[in-house]
């Protein structure tokens, strides 16, 4: 069994929503922590959804919907608690306004190999 870390990193989260992440075929992973950074002089809105591909192509889940990000600071999505992503689900972030969210979640991939 491989178990492989990785971050999965997007610039600039756009307001239709920027999918940081998606589990390899036959992969399973685990979210270990995934952090929103706002690059801006304002506040700005960020929601995180998980789409679990064995129910549909469409059945995004919130994980966080309209959480504020200060001016420069930072949210944490996850930390601590851990997301298990089967093969094909799939992460993303929306921003309330463009170009101005900096996403970077830790993974840890194919733990059954």
């Amino acid at each position: 069994m491989a178990n492989d870390f990785k971050n999965a990193i997007a610039q600039n989260a756009s307001t239709s929503g920027t999918v940081i992440y998606t589990t390899p075929a036959t992969k399973t992973s685990i979210m270990l922590e995934l952090d929103i950074a706002n690059t801006t002089q304002n506040v700005v809105e960020a929601s995180v959804e998980v789409l679990d591909s064995s129910v549909s192509a469409s059945a995004w889940r919130y994980l966080v919907k309209n959480a504020p990000v200060p001016s420069g600071g930072s949210l944490m999505v996850i930390a601590g608690q851990k997301i298990v992503l089967e093969a094909g689900d799939k992460v993303r972030v929306t921003a309330s306004a463009a170009n101005v969210l900096d996403v970077v979640a830790a993974i840890l991939e194919d733990v059954n190999s």
